[in-house]
């Protein structure tokens, strides 16, 4: 049997805001975890009527990453691309009725084990250690869901809770939707980092499935170029959408490809740093171009109008 989770003295984010009421929104929590040697930063993000509607329970969008997905990480965050700022898109998508509101859970990357947490590998059955995946994946699911839905005025069913994240997040997010569909029925992956593990997830996971998947919705974009010289994934994102379509999740599924990068003309009005501007230009596998495009998963994940 699991322990319970332990949690060590919380710390509130320091945030400029207008009022506390703001500020409250916003919650950091160093987490212990019998998975982890380490604690684990948890970023909390509570929709804007959480006070005020007492009764009310939110859908929840579990977030890898962490330490770059909210506006308060700085402009220097991201190696310099800046956040995502999904509070703000999150605010203004459900303030103009494009979105209902969430609640988010981000969960800081463990920095030089994070291929290993994220890229979906297990170890064969019957060994007698779990892999970095397989620890993340329990922590997850044994832990810190169960802490948030018993904390906080959660819809914990599984199609009003979502998973997401960008390159090797995005292909953590798919993993942990497709092994585990009865907790995350929502998922979306911004440039997914497919080739992984010689792209198992496609040629291994996928491609030798004949049955179809349990219904789930999908959502899943790329760029065309990247900072290695590549195609930002788009080849293999092409793929994975093309298996999920087969399996008969295509009514559930949203591709989008963000086929130019931004001009310097464009980039002249966007809030990006000028040093990065040239490096823009070749490469849309970064917090920039994940933060332009963030919008669409989220409207795609929870609509207003699904309940």
């Amino acid at each position: 049997m699991l322990r319970l989770l332990t949690f060590l003295p919380l710390a509130l984010t320091v945030i400029v805001a207008s009022d506390m009421r703001a500020a409250e929104r916003y919650v950091i929590e160093e987490m212990t975890s019998k998975y982890f040697p380490q604690p684990r930063t948890v970023r909390i993000y509570l929709p804007p009527s959480y006070e005020q509607a007492t009764a009310r329970k939110f859908p929840v969008l579990y977030l890898h990453d962490g330490q770059n997905v909210f506006s308060f990480a700085g402009t220097n965050a991201g190696f310099g691309w800046g956040s995502w700022e999904l509070d703000k898109t999150a605010d203004e998508l459900s303030k103009s009725g494009k979105m209902q509101e969430m609640i988010m859970v981000a969960v800081d990357n463990s920095g030089l084990g994070r291929y290993a947490e994220y890229c979906g590998a297990h170890h064969p059955e019957g060994a007698a250690t779990n892999t970095a995946f397989e620890n993340y994946t329990a922590f997850l699911l044994q832990e810190l869901k169960p802490k948030i839905d018993a904390k906080y005025r959660t819809r914990h069913e599984s199609p009003q809770t979502a998973v997401m994240g960008s390159s090797m997040g995005g292909i953590c997010s798919l993993v942990l939707a497709w092994e585990h569909p009865e907790v995350f029925g929502r998922t979306a992956s911004l440039s997914g980092a497919f080739m992984v593990e010689k792209t198992n997830f496609l040629n291994n996971v996928l491609k030798p499935c004949s049955t179809k998947s349990r219904k789930a919705r999908v959502y899943l974009d790329s760029g065309v170029c990247d900072f290695m010289g590549g195609d930002d994934g788009r080849a293999l994102t092409d793929s994975v959408a093309a298996e999920f379509k087969r399996l008969g999740w295509g009514a559930e599924l949203l591709l989008y490809t963000d086929l130019k990068p931004l001009s310097t003309e464009a980039l002249e009005k966007a809030s990006l740093r000028r040093d990065k501007w040239e490096e823009a230009q070749r490469s849309q596998h970064n917090e920039f171009y994940w933060r332009l495009r963030v919008w669409r998963p989220l409207t795609f994940l929870f609509p207003t109008e699904l309940q």
